[in-house]
């Protein structure tokens, strides 16, 4: 199985995953990478913080975009490269957040690809806007 080459990609081209964040998902994040921050994982320490509850990790939901690179488009055989990452705004338990990339730019001689990388939740709120750069798989010799 493999994804899109570069020959196959064009600009413009878009790509979406959707995922409902759970509890489960934050706590499994935080053992997986160890990032055990409080604002994540206490809720009495998340009450006294400025979002006033517990808030997902946002390489949690980085992560969503990586599904789509990896999976879709370009999808399996691709190398992420580069990822730049504003976060915009608190993901909280229960949103739903919608991941979704689009082709920006190809450079056909160094098989490098680059995406608008953007996360919104379910009202429509952009939670995370930035830019990556992959390789997308070779064609099969």
């Amino acid at each position: 199985m493999t994804g899109k080459t570069i020959g196959e990609i064009q600009i413009g081209d878009t790509a979406e995953f959707a995922k409902t964040v759970s509890e489960t998902d934050i706590y499994l994040y935080a053992g997986i990478t160890g990032d055990f921050n409080p604002a994540h994982i206490n809720a009495a320490y998340a009450e006294k913080t400025f979002f006033k509850a517990r808030i997902a990790h946002g390489m949690l939901t980085a992560g969503f975009i990586s599904t789509i690179l990896g999976t879709f488009l370009p999808g399996p055989g691709t190398i992420y490269l580069k990822q730049d990452l504003r976060f915009l705004a608190p993901v909280r338990i229960g949103d739903t957040i919608t991941a979704r990339v689009e082709v920006t730019g190809k450079m056909e001689d160094k098989n490098k690809v680059t995406f608008r990388t953007i996360c919104t939740n379910q009202d429509g709120t952009m939670v995370l806007d930035g830019e990556a750069l992959v390789s997308p798989p070779k064609a099969p010799r």
